[in-house]
């Protein structure tokens, strides 16, 4: 069974040892688990795609504010349409599996060190710390879509061709044009800092 019915995950393979058993890459013709999954770490388990259209039905969260308010929660057959047309802008560009070059987008933009803060004799310092690697993907997978919606927000640009856009920048490690490699290298150039 393929994805969508379209594309097939089989050839699909995770070459970072430390997010290969998080990138779930189970066929399924809709990757939708209605929620099923709501224990502490099951979204480990929850299939890529999915997690995918559910990070962009929460685009406008930047911390604690809402900078961007679309009309997209709980919209999940309209973020699906969005992620397909967006599959098929990258397979007309590549000639490749779209699947397979999210994966390996994923894989350029997900940082490894980030910084904490600690109290230490009541001043603060950051304290530079590895990332595990389900915090990876989840950040990775938000800078994704908040790149794409940074692109598309009152723009002539749809959030098909924005979230292509984006895949496609952190697959060839565009830093110019790609929001999440660009978070990746300042996270951990802070990190660098905070040693």
């Amino acid at each position: 069974m393929k994805i969508f019915d379209i594309w097939d995950t089989q050839e699909v393979k995770v070459e970072d040892p430390g997010l290969k058993r998080y990138i779930v890459l189970n066929s399924r013709l809709v990757p939708k688990s209605r929620g099923r999954e709501r224990e502490r770490f099951a979204k480990a388990k929850v299939n890529l795609i999915e997690r995918l259209i559910n990070k962009l039905q929460v685009p406008g969260h930047r911390g604690k504010k809402h900078k961007i308010q679309t009309k997209s929660t709980g919209k999940f057959d309209t973020r699906a349409k969005n992620v397909i047309n967006a599959f098929k802008i990258i397979e007309k560009k590549t000639k490749q599996n779209p699947i397979a070059i999210l994966v390996k987008a994923i894989e350029n933009a997900a940082y490894t060190d980030e910084t904490t803060t600690i109290e230490y004799g009541g001043a603060r310092y950051l304290q530079a710390v590895d990332t595990s690697p389900l915090r990876r993907l989840n950040t990775c997978l938000r800078n994704l879509v908040h790149g794409a919606y940074d692109k598309a927000f009152k723009k002539k640009i749809n959030i098909s061709q924005a979230l292509a856009t984006e895949i496609l920048a952190a697959y060839e490690k565009d830093k110019s044009k790609s929001f999440a490699l660009a978070k990746k290298i300042e996270m951990e150039r802070q990190a660098d800092a905070a040693r």
